[in-house]
């Protein structure tokens, strides 16, 4: 695996870049390297990814402070929870839409606000994208599950599939643009398009406009969505559904569906990166002599040695018994805290009991406290009280 490029290099900046100096620098290499300015070139490619990759990371202020203070390393693996995974560059695109203007990524749609072409081709859009929030169990988000959403998007009107025109209607083509949709007009060296101020995009104008959809073509519509949500995803984290968005007005492909994930809070379970993290209490009486614990998990129950001068808030681990991690292979792990429960009412027998170990407690102090009381007395010494 080639060695990642330092993060502040690629964007050609300093280590004490602000943010605003990172952003423009971050829109200097989208526009040197953006795919539809380079066709065809893996290298420009390569670099356009590298490009959003470091941008994703150095506009973080707690990511960039992670990989400041630890490298690459830092955002990877366990409690990393920052290495950016960009599936395409339409997911660059809408990651980004501050940059890119929100539409299909164009990159003239960056450079010049708005003209000319599309990463689909010329005067081809995407569909929309459209978002939903999904909430899962703690236990979901360990073991992966399929959930069935209800969505409202819209859909091809089923009168007029699509045209926008009435029945025995047809629309005609726009005098303006050709029926392209776009006009050109040279900027410098470049030729560029602006979508035609006339049919703004479409290309034709109804005269007849169906009465389902106005002439708009589409209908919003209720679809049920199966989404496939992997084992080891975190609360906040954002899934892309790809082509379950709008339909496109252009010809090109739907938008697609970002799902938002809010994981439910468990009884005693709790997250810390691939870890799970679980607090089981026991007395004075099993930390002092150990004790075997029986402690639950997300596959099944475990027992954990607990051996005898066990101390309040000591952890173990159980190896292999937290979550997937999604960049990488294997599982984190289980971590059992333990606390010691001090009890809040006495039986007589226990208070006799207990008086009898203070007692004892008075002639046989322990090294620990007889540590501390030491240097207290040697604290009061020194300063004259």
């Amino acid at each position: 695996m080639a060695k990642k490029r330092d993060y502040y290099a690629i964007l050609e900046v300093d280590r004490s870049a602000s943010q605003d100096d990172i952003k423009k620098a971050y829109r200097k290499m989208a526009m040197k390297y953006h795919p539809d300015r380079n066709p065809g070139d893996k290298q420009a490619e390569a670099r356009f990814k590298e490009a959003a990759e470091a941008y994703e990371v150095l506009r973080d202020e707690a990511k960039r402070k992670r990989y400041d203070q630890f490298g690459h390393e830092g955002l990877a693996g366990p409690g990393g929870q920052g290495a950016p995974n960009f599936s395409s560059f339409e997911d660059i695109f809408s990651h980004f839409a501050d940059i890119f203007g929100g539409g299909g990524g164009s990159f003239f749609d960056g450079v010049f606000g708005g003209m000319g072409g599309s990463a689909f081709g010329q005067g081809v859009r995407a569909g929309a994208s459209r978002k939903c929030r999904v909430d899962i169990t703690f236990e979901e988000s360990a073991t992966g599950v399929a959930k069935t959403i209800e969505l409202r998007r819209n859909e091809i009107c089923a009168a007029c599939h699509g045209s926008g025109a009435a029945a025995g209607a047809k629309p005609r083509v726009c005098a303006t643009c050709g029926g392209r949709g776009q006009v050109y007009r040279n900027q410098g060296f470049f030729s560029v398009s602006q979508t035609c101020p006339a049919c703004h995009g479409k290309g034709t104008f109804i005269d007849k406009p169906c009465p389902a959809c106005k002439g708009g073509g589409y209908e919003p519509k209720t679809v049920r969505i199966r989404v496939n949500i992997p084992a080891g995803i975190e609360d906040g984290a954002r899934l892309r559904v790809p082509d379950e968005g709008d339909p496109s007005d252009s010809g090109g492909p739907r938008g697609d569906l970002y799902c938002y994930i809010t994981v439910q809070e468990h009884d005693f379970f709790a997250r810390q990166g691939d870890d799970v993290i679980c607090q089981i209490p026991i007395t004075f009486a099993q930390a002092a002599l150990g004790t075997e614990l029986e402690v639950p998990t997300f596959k099944n129950k475990a027992r954990v040695k607990i051996p005898p001068g066990t101390q309040s808030g000591q952890v173990f681990r159980l190896r292999g018994l937290g979550f997937k991690r999604l960049r990488d292979r294997g599982e984190g792990d289980q971590i059992v805290q333990v606390i010691v429960e001090t009890p809040k009412k006495l039986t007589p027998r226990q208070e006799e009991l207990f008086r009898e170990l203070a007692a004892i407690e008075e002639k046989h102090v322990s090294p620990q406290r007889k540590g501390f009381m030491d240097r207290w007395k040697n604290y009061f010494s020194d300063t004259g009280d």
